[in-house]
């Protein structure tokens, strides 16, 4: 444990919330845009990010647990983006009809996955997706995706303002940098959420309902 870690856990940080019974699994993201060097959002470490997110997905859905993807869409212009797709001009990767906001081979929503549609930062802003949680009864959201210190982390932050566990799978997230990436995990785990290995995540999404 860092010295950090430890000052934040003497004050009264980072306490465990653990996992509760009836777990989702929620991929932010991961699509295109952040996996091609080409792209404005390219994410050097994402690939492995996207694998390890597909080994969550396979294990959720074998065991019947509820998998949700979320994807980016503006219509040309972006209108429905307000000051979020103007203050990130690389947002226009995920205009309609690019292709770099589709799905990759590397990890993509099967036909039984819900899929999100989203404009803004997190997966609940302006979404049916926290309705559609407690309809399905959810009580801990399983979080990975693109990016850990965008996307995933207001979808934390609003995981748990909406009343779900926050678990957010360190190695199954990615970044454009590194230094990013893990600020935003401790900061996370600090105040926010629970943040594991993939192999934790992959034992309980895996274990008895």
């Amino acid at each position: 444990m860092s010295d950090l870690q430890a000052d934040y856990l003497r004050a009264g940080f980072g306490t465990r919330l653990g996992w509760g019974s009836r777990p989702a699994l929620l991929v932010v993201d991961m699509c295109r845009a952040y996996v091609d060097e080409q792209a404005p959002l390219y994410a050097a470490d994402a690939a492995d990010a996207y694998r390890n997110a597909d080994r969550l997905a396979v294990v959720a859905r074998r065991r019947g647990r509820p998998v949700f993807f979320t994807r980016v869409e503006y219509v040309v212009g972006g209108a429905d983006g307000g000051h979020f797709f103007r203050k990130v001009p690389a947002l226009r990767c995920f205009e309609k009809g690019n292709p770099l906001a589709e799905f990759t081979d590397l990890v993509r929503p099967s036909s039984h996955d819900v899929i999100v549609t989203k404009q803004y930062a997190s997966a609940f802003f302006g979404t049916s997706l926290a309705a559609s949680l407690n309809a399905l009864d959810v009580d801990t959201l399983v979080i990975a995706g693109v990016s850990t210190s965008g996307c995933v982390r207001a979808s934390a932050l609003d995981a748990l303002q909406h009343g779900f566990v926050p678990i957010v799978v360190a190695d199954a997230c990615a970044d454009r940098d590194p230094r990013p990436h893990d600020s935003s995990l401790f900061d996370l785990q600090a105040k926010y959420a629970d943040v594991v290995t993939l192999d934790d995540a992959l034992t309980h999404l895996g274990g008895t309902t």
